[in-house]
């Protein structure tokens, strides 16, 4: 038994590849899915949008790149899908550059599909990219139409039917920030939610979610942590609204896949130090050398 734990420290790394590729691929063509439950700070995020009444304005900022697509975009997709079935008007703007395209994204998925009957101008808005960083959540604090003067489009935003009312950061009654670093939702928080007091919520990439911790539940109302965050906000969407369960499943489709993957992972790590342990332990070059 010992030498065979010691031979399995010694696996091929390319078989190690293989195994975290099948165990990625294999639940993708099943269509391997696992129950979701909803945490408590994820549904804090579900429960201050479905808090609020139709007709309420809400400031969505889409500030990631692609390369965080997998993360990020289910939640953008949930809450628009959310807002746009609670009949608010949605106000949506980038920090990033890239976010214009995800966006754009979002419109095809989510507007298109779902809601093809909301008027752009009327039912929601998109503000495009606008430079500025922490900068521009400033100026729109002190005078939204200055701060963007025009819209995607090139659409005056004095002259657009869904602005009328809408002068500053503190017209909103929700800000949503889905990001993936700087600027996003500390920026939001920090220069937007505690300067107006309107409640701030959003979406992170899961190696930034530790950093929005100490800012819960206060500053910010509530959160989602990456993939599984996604997957979570969408388990309870699709529990209020049944309706969109075929359309709002992107992360807890794609949160079967990753647990797999890292459930291979864990157990290669329980192999190594088995491995270790039965005496499989290479020599370092400070050891050889010292013999």
């Amino acid at each position: 038994m010992r030498s065979f734990l010691v031979r399995l420290g010694t696996l091929d790394r390319r078989l190690i590849f293989v195994a975290i590729a099948l165990a990625v691929i294999i639940p993708l063509a099943i269509g391997l899915v696992f129950p979701v439950v909803t945490t408590p700070i994820v549904q804090r995020v579900y429960d201050q949008i479905e808090g609020l009444p139709a007709g309420s304005k809400v400031l969505i900022s889409a500030d990631y790149a692609p390369g965080t697509e997998p993360e990020n975009q289910p939640m953008l997709e949930a809450v628009v899908r959310h807002c746009m079935a609670k009949d608010f008007k949605v106000y949506l703007l980038s920090l990033w550059p890239t976010g214009p395209p995800m966006v754009n994204l979002m419109k095809t998925n989510v507007i298109d599909a779902d809601f093809p009957e909301r008027v752009e101008g009327e039912d929601w808005l998109n503000f495009g990219y606008k430079a500025g960083n922490q900068g521009l959540i400033n100026g729109i604090f002190a005078n939204l139409k200055k701060a963007i003067p025009v819209d995607i489009n090139g659409t005056d935003t004095r002259n657009i039917p869904m602005m009328e009312g809408v002068e500053r950061l503190e017209d909103f009654d929700l800000i949503v920030c889905i990001g993936s670093g700087f600027p996003g939702l500390k920026e939001w928080i920090q220069f937007g939610g505690d300067l107006t007091d309107v409640p701030v919520v959003g979406g992170v990439t899961a190696v930034e979610a530790p950093l929005l911790y100490p800012y819960y539940p206060h500053q910010l109302k509530g959160l989602m942590g990456g993939l599984l965050g996604a997957a979570e906000y969408e388990a309870a969407l699709v529990t209020g609204y049944p309706q969109y369960e075929e359309s709002s499943k992107q992360a807890i489709q794609r949160m079967g896949p990753q647990t797999v993957a890292h459930l291979v992972i864990i157990l290669f790590i329980l192999i190594g130090n088995l491995s270790y342990l039965a005496g499989g332990r290479k020599q370092t070059k400070f050891e050889v050398s010292n013999q």
